[in-house]
């Protein structure tokens, strides 16, 4: 790709920017309380960072670029829709938009699982005990959300260990995303509340879509740059139109 510099190039590196001063705003207003300036940024992030992944690839994008554009609109609806909601409503519409997105990045990231800590499963463990943990803290308090709330750990979780497989910027991406949906589920069953947490939700939620997002551009970088004789030839051929999966 000319002009870019670890998959990220100048159009895409000011997306980021404006990204990062908005979270900023978004984050401001919200250790004051929310309010108009938190309801008007939350809905302006994501397609901020939609905006910084399209920038940062060229066509034809490959499945992987695809697939987490559409990951990043159905997260932008997690952040939209309960605006539009009442009541419970509001968290099942949260629910369900995340866990599209999240089965959609799965989607996404399962071509590179042979590459992720999927192919060493005992290193996988951690995200299973942490998924166990967290439903068994808030399962008291879920009544009949017990089976969603079991669904999206289960999905959450295979998304973080799948992440490995953009390299270790995806990797921390996943597990933070683990973190700041387990604070929400922590809060949402009346678990745990930290102080400024909504704060908390936010600030790792932003990091986490970020780095998993430039987990997917280095990967399409180090995809451009395979050797083009010899066995690479095959990946070559391929690469401009589907992302290839890592060795």
């Amino acid at each position: 790709m000319r002009g870019m510099r670890g998959g990220v190039g100048a159009v895409s590196r000011a997306a980021l920017l404006a990204l990062a001063l908005v979270t900023a705003v978004h984050l401001g207003a919200q250790l004051r309380g929310g309010g108009p300036v938190a309801e008007v940024t939350q809905p302006l992030l994501m397609p901020l960072l939609l905006g910084a992944l399209l920038a940062g690839t060229e066509p034809p994008r490959g499945r992987l670029v695809r697939l987490f554009a559409l990951g990043l609109v159905l997260s932008w609806a997690g952040d939209t829709l309960p605006r539009l909601l009442d009541g419970q409503a509001q968290f099942l519409a949260m629910l369900g938009s995340f866990l599209l997105a999240q089965i959609v990045y799965a989607l996404a990231l399962w071509p590179l699982r042979g590459g992720s800590l999927l192919a060493r499963r005992a290193a996988a463990l951690p995200y299973l005990v942490a998924a166990v943990v967290i439903v068994g803290l808030c399962a008291p308090s879920a009544g009949v959300l017990l089976p969603a709330l079991v669904v999206y750990a289960a999905a959450i979780c295979a998304m973080a260990v799948l992440a490995t497989g953009l390299g270790v910027r995806g990797g921390i991406g996943g597990a933070v995303f683990v973190v700041s949906d387990s604070l929400i589920a922590l809060n949402t069953f009346d678990v745990l509340t930290l102080p400024a947490h909504e704060v908390w939700v936010m600030a790792t939620y932003v990091a986490a879509q970020v780095l998993l997002v430039l987990g997917v551009l280095g990967h399409r970088a180090r995809a451009g740059r395979r050797p083009r004789d010899g066995a690479g030839r095959h990946d070559a051929a391929i690469s401009p139109h589907r992302d290839a999966q890592r060795p």
